[in-house]
């Protein structure tokens, strides 16, 4: 089975949390989503709190080698997204064939902020503007169908 890591802001703030659960909901149609808790309401902006930083960065990294794929919501500035994203980049470049995981960025357009041109300007991650829910299920979709 598939297994698909989801990136999605947590101590960058949780505004897009409903909008994750149905990002998560729709990507487990293509495979085992390891990282669900991301879509957690009661997970606030102060993340987990039942572990420490360094097992949340392990648990996080083993989830991320285990991956498949990578989908990541850009859209909400975050740190952790970011180097989760440039991690597997950087081992994609290093990488040849199967051994590379294919990373789509979504990212909704916003009049007052642009999407970081380490994200957009990547050759190696798959970036796709949509306006709601229903378009990051088809900018998923078609992502999904090339891979």
């Amino acid at each position: 089975m598939r297994k698909i890591y989801f990136a999605g802001s947590i101590r960058g703030g949780r505004e897009d949390v409903g909008l994750y659960l149905g990002v998560i909901k729709h990507l487990q149609n293509y495979g085992q989503v390891l990282t669900e808790h991301i879509a957690d309401s009661g997970l606030t902006s102060a993340g987990e709190t039942e572990l420490s930083d360094n097992e949340i960065y392990k648990r996080d990294m083993s989830w991320l080698n285990e991956s498949h794929v990578v989908v990541a919501e850009v859209t909400r500035p975050s740190l952790g997204v970011g180097y989760e994203i440039g991690r597997i980049a950087e081992r994609n470049l290093r990488s040849t064939g199967l051994e590379k995981k294919p990373i789509l960025c979504l990212y909704r357009s916003q009049v007052d902020r642009r999407l970081s041109a380490m994200i957009s300007g990547s050759e190696g991650l798959v970036v796709k503007e949509y306006e709601n829910l229903d378009g990051a299920i088809k900018a998923i979709d078609g992502f999904f169908r090339h891979i």
